[in-house]
């Protein structure tokens, strides 16, 4: 139920920090796995862990706003494997500043990479999602999905924009038996939150005394969310949100 054998994953921000937690989950899982993303020396690298761990792998040069370097993405991947079966939408990006300060160009990257970039990856895998006969979209949102900052208007719009485009393509891909979800990470330690940490030395502390379980999260917990909605355990479970976060979103 929980195999991924046969089954070939694209995911884009694939090569270091959530990414590659969910990339390590799908290939010890069985999955041959595409990496994509900017950094050539770094979708190797991740290539190479994966591989290490008895899974095919392929790193692949992406610009996810480049909607014709997507394209040619997605029939790299399908030429080499004959199939595309899973993506995860991960490749994402943050500007820290508040609304009133907040530059427009900032505005437009932060969307661009974070939103536009799922739904252009997405329409170019459905009709290779379709003909494999099943398919599983998996979208990276996040705490902010529901959540709101003052630091971080354009990524927190751009997260709760992805849970809606989650919402949309699994009602309109249902029929061709394409389950698209999103999951929901909380405080995990990756570059991202490493930068915050740095500007913010308190924020640490903060946020461990929040969470329920008295941790920050690492991209290792990404692995099992991974597999359950890239495989056929999830086969009923379309259009969802699910946070990983330690119980922070459940604190009152």
């Amino acid at each position: 139920m929980f195999t991924l054998d046969n089954k070939v994953a694209l995911i884009t921000g694939g090569n270091k920090g959530i990414g590659l937690g969910m990339a390590c989950g799908l290939a010890k899982a069985g999955a041959a796995i595409a990496v994509a993303g900017r950094n050539e020396s770094m979708n190797e690298k991740a290539a190479e862990t994966l591989c290490e761990l008895g899974a095919e792998a392929m790193p692949v040069a992406l610009d996810v706003t480049d909607a014709d370097a997507i394209a040619e993405a997605v029939e790299s991947v399908v030429s080499r494997w004959g199939h595309l079966d899973i993506l995860v939408n991960n490749a994402g990006t943050t500007v820290r500043d508040r609304p009133e300060n907040l530059a427009e160009e900032d505005w437009h990257t932060v969307m661009d990479t974070n939103v536009t970039s799922a739904f252009l990856c997405s329409k170019a895998s459905y009709p290779h999602l379709k003909s494999a006969g099943a398919g599983k979209v998996l979208n990276c949102g996040s705490m902010y999905s529901v959540f709101g900052s003052e630091w971080v208007p354009a990524y927190a719009a751009s997260k709760g924009a992805i849970v809606q485009l989650t919402k949309s393509t699994a009602v309109a891909w249902a029929k061709d038996n394409i389950q698209v979800n999103c999951f929901l990470p909380g405080w995990i330690d990756t570059d991202l939150t490493r930068a915050a940490r740095r500007k913010s030395p308190e924020l640490h502390q903060r946020i461990e005394d929040r969470i329920p379980t008295g941790r920050w999260g690492e991209p290792k917990d990404l692995e099992g969310i991974a597999v359950f909605l890239a495989s056929p355990a999830s086969d009923y479970i379309t259009g969802a949100s699910i946070p990983i976060d330690g119980g922070f979103s459940a604190f009152g």
